[in-house]
């Protein structure tokens, strides 16, 4: 199964903080390098730029999907860092091939990017559209669970007249 990457919007910021907000601790801390405060938190979204900042959701592919975005913006290596503990983190990094250094608890990987392209700028194009194709149909499934239980749970007004 594909997981598919799509771009947050400005909208999404207030999900975006929910979904900061309900990690735990430690979880808080593997993310972000520290435990951060809700009110950090909170901070740290509102100063998320979405006209110049890209912001992608979920796992695995949130690292393929971050290096091509960065290679079509010119951005000539991709950098991360995180505690060395993050496991998670560190295996990503090891499968795409970044070159990794850990000191004091804290490692750095980059990997240096090719040159944007044709195709590079059609994947993304592309990955982004099919992904929100996907989103689409997700929600209005949803929509349509949330209808239909209501329906029959009885919640729903009754239809007038009747």
């Amino acid at each position: 199964m594909e997981i598919l990457i799509r771009e947050l919007t400005r909208p999404e910021q207030p999900a975006l903080l929910a979904h900061f907000l309900a990690l735990d601790g430690n979880d808080r801390r593997l993310r972000f390098g520290a435990a951060l405060s809700e009110r950090a938190l909170r901070h740290y979204v509102e100063r998320i730029n979405f006209d110049h900042d890209a912001v992608f959701g979920v796992g695995d592919a949130l690292l393929a999907r971050a290096h091509l975005r960065a290679r079509n913006w010119g951005v000539r290596a991709l950098f991360v860092h995180c505690l060395a503990e993050n496991a998670a983190m560190m295996r990503l990094a090891r499968r795409y091939g970044m070159q990794i250094g850990a000191h004091a608890g804290e490692a750095d990987a980059w990997l240096r990017l090719p040159p944007a392209d044709a195709a590079s700028h059609f994947g993304e194009v592309f990955a982004q559209r099919v992904a929100l194709f996907d989103y689409a149909l997700k929600s209005h499934a949803a929509a349509g669970r949330r209808l239909a239980a209501a329906l029959t749970s009885g919640t729903a007004s009754p239809v007038p007249g009747r």
